[in-house]
This record gives C-alpha cells, structure tokens and sequence, in this order.
C-alpha cells in the first residue's frame, strides 16, 4: 500500500494535517499510538480549563458572587464529579474528532510507529510496512523531569489531571503555565499549594510586571511562592503531592529517525518555515520541532506542511502567537516585552492603562485587577500583554494586529463592539 502521507502522532498537529491532507485528495494515513488529540486534549489543555472552569464557579460561590448581588449558603465542592465531567468533555471531542478523520477518509492505526528506513523510489519512506511519499512527523513533547532526589514519586500534568480527591497540601516543582493553572485551580478547591521556582519570577518570559501582578493577588488567595530555589530532594517539601512541571521536550527516540538521517538539534527536529526537515520529502509540526509548544501553533504550523506538500505557497510565521495563562484572573501575552525589545536593540516604548478603563470590564469585574500593556515601535504596534478576564479572548484581536503589522492609525480605525472588555485595546492606543 502506497500513501501519500502518513503521519505520525495524532495530536493537533497531526490530526489537522490528517483532515486537511485528505479533504485536499491525499491517500493519508495516521498513526497514533494513544489516543486522538495528544496531550493537549486529553491530558493538557481541555481537561485542565474544564476544571479550572469548575474551580472559578465555586470561587463565585463561596463569595466572589457576592459583591454583584448573589449569594450561595455552604457551597461544595464536588472535585470527584468535576473531574467526571471533564472526562466527559474529553470523550466528547476525541469521539468528535475521530468522526471528522473518518469522514475525510484517514486511516487510523493505533500503534506506535517506526520508521525502518528508505523503501521504494516512488515512496521512499517505510513505517511499520506501509510506504509513503510523503512523511510528516508530529510525535509532540513530553514532560521533563529535572535531576532531583525522589522526582519519580511526583506526578506530570497527566497524574494531577487524573486525581478524584484534592491534596490537602500541594507542592509544585516549576512556576511556569502548567504550574500556575495547577496552582490556581487546587487552591480554589482547597489545597495549601506552594510553588518553588528557580529564577526570580513565575510565569517565565511573561512581562514582569503582569508576572508580579498575579503572584500578589494568588499570594492574597494563599499560594506560598519560593522563588530562586531549587529543590534537591522531593521529600524535603513535606506535601502529601508533588507536581513536576518544569517544561517540556520534544519526542524524537524510539521512532527511527536516524534510518533516515533526520537533523536533530538541541532534542529538537530541525524544520524551516515551511516545516521541511533535511530529508526531502519529511515535514515535522507540533512540539517535535521546539519552536513554539503551543497547540495553536501546531494547527499553522499543519497547515502549512500540508500547503507545501500540496504545492501551495505558504510558510509560518512566529511573531505573532499568543501565550495565555488561565488561571482567575487570566494573563495573556503576544510579541516583545519593554524588557525583551530593548535587550534586542529596538527603540520601544510603552503604553500602559488599567483595564477599568474598559467598561465592561468594570461591570464584571468587582476589583478591578487588570492592566493592558502595548509595546511600539515608532507607530508600529509590536508586542501586547494583558492581565484580567478575559484575557484570553482579547489577545486573539491583538494577534490579528501583529500578524498584519499595523501602524496606530489603522488600529484606531477597527470598530470594537460596545460594551466589550476588548475595548481596552482601543483605549490603550488613543492613549499612546
């Protein structure tokens, strides 16, 4: 059987390359050795915002409501059946997924995939005895687990995620994103959670000062932070669980690569923009290849594999994704800090407004914790940083202004609707 792409891993990456490859006419094929949608949906980004959706209810009804007129009487906390319904979300969308597959007419084979080497001159590439034209590698990353003492008894994201009872004390190895959310959401349901970091700050490149903002207002709901400190031994932090959440690596052993000679640099697949590696005829997306682990990224990063395979004209571009941490209040971030611009050499300045300039945002928003940072260039919007819900949902606005690299006079000319907390934006450039 002759393919004209397999695919190996079935994570957001590999299953949107899979959908669009078919719909476009390829013969495809896709291995995942798992489940369909990685880690990202089963073990990351979907079950861990189903339960921090969970944890902001209950803060709203423990008290969070009340300044806007509601009030709940002894509220609980029912973790074993959030965690029910976020095992139902999951289910939901992997089933979703597969259905879609389906539809476009990929193939699915659910074992682990290994490429034996080069096979014949119309399909040069091997895996598990199917041959194929065209290979894309989509095998995504795993947690690292740092050389501390007794880090085999602490859980990654797919443990923590996977817990029916709440720790009554939580430690967590890392203050990134995953340590942060997890943070966030075991100390609304009631864990005594700390956080020990190695640098000087959570929230790693975020803007400082959004990073600063949202260690006080958790130190006020009760996260201990400790920062330039490295933990040496597991035991030495006395929780009754410990989460390792210090990064992640891209997975390149185990699937034979090196038969046929693909570049590895810094445990990383070497791609250009248009997501080829060395080996012609070999595309790599997702995590594998390091430049941006980030779900979103690998969606463009699939779809411009898949142009170029199809003979489109396409390449990606990283200076304008997005990076949102979800915890309450949310923290979003796109482009150059002040910090990282001038440590570059650009000439940047800042522009800087609370986000209770917004309306909406007032409105919803009790204690007006929030700001809205813009980072320019000249007139030339270059990066944006935000704290305060929702977050989320304004950066993607910014994401579109950075992409297409507009000047502040055509910002001023987009139409934001009335009352929206994206208003900020708006504000913050007649401001500037």
């Amino acid at each position: 059987m002759i393919y004209d792409l397999i695919i190996i891993g079935g994570g957001p990456a590999g299953y949107h390359a899979a959908e669009l490859s078919a719909k476009a006419g390829l013969k495809t094929l896709l291995f995942e050795k798992r489940n369909v949608g990685g880690v990202c949906l089963n073990e990351g980004c979907i079950p861990s915002k189903a339960l921090l959706y969970s944890a902001k209810l209950y803060d709203s009804a423990k008290g969070g409501a009340t300044p806007y007129g509601v009030t709940c009487d002894n509220p609980v906390l029912d973790y074993a059946a959030a965690v029910k319904r976020k095992d139902k979300v999951v289910k939901k969308l992997v089933s979703g997924i597969e259905a879609s597959l389906k539809k476009s007419g990929v193939e699915i084979i659910r074992e682990q995939a290994v490429i034996v080497g080069r096979g014949i001159p119309d399909a040069p590439f091997t895996i598990n005895g199917r041959n194929a034209k065209h290979l894309l590698i989509c095998t995504g990353s795993e947690p690292i687990l740092p050389p501390i003492k007794g880090i085999e008894t602490a859980m990654t994201n797919r443990e923590i995620l996977a817990l029916t009872e709440v720790p009554k004390t939580l430690a967590i190895i890392g203050g990134g994103v995953i340590g942060l959310e997890m943070a966030s959401l075991f100390n609304s349901a009631g864990s005594k959670v700390t956080v020990y970091e190695m640098t000087d700050k959570i929230a790693g490149p975020f803007d400082r000062e959004i990073s600063d903002m949202l260690q006080k207002i958790y130190e006020k709901k009760g996260v201990t932070f400790k920062l330039k400190t490295a933990v040496k031994d597991v035991a030495d932090l006395g929780a009754d669980k410990v989460l390792a959440s210090v990064g992640r690596r891209a997975v390149i052993t185990g699937m034979g690569f090196e038969s046929i000679g693909i570049h590895i640099e810094k445990g990383a697949v070497v791609t250009d923009t248009q997501m080829k590696t060395n080996v012609p005829g070999v595309f790599a997306a997702g995590d594998v290849n390091g430049k941006s682990m980030l779900a979103h990224t690998a969606y463009r990063e699939a779809e411009v594999a898949v142009n170029t395979i199809l003979g489109k004209k396409d390449c990606m571009e990283y200076n304008a994704i997005p990076s949102v941490i979800y915890t309450n209040p949310e923290a979003a971030g796109i482009g150059e800090t002040l910090e990282t611009a001038k440590a570059k050499g650009i000439n940047a300045a800042e522009t800087k407004l609370p986000m209770m300039y917004s309306g909406r945002f007032m409105a919803e928003n009790e204690n007006g914790e929030g700001i809205c940072k813009l980072i320019w260039n000249g007139d030339r919007l270059i990066g944006a940083h935000l704290l305060g819900n929702p977050a989320s949902e304004i950066i993607s606005t910014l994401s579109a202004v950075l992409y297409r690299e507009m000047n502040i006079e055509q910002i001023k000319k987009i139409i934001f609707p009335h009352p929206t907390a994206a208003e900020i934006v708006k504000e913050a450039v007649f401001h500037a």
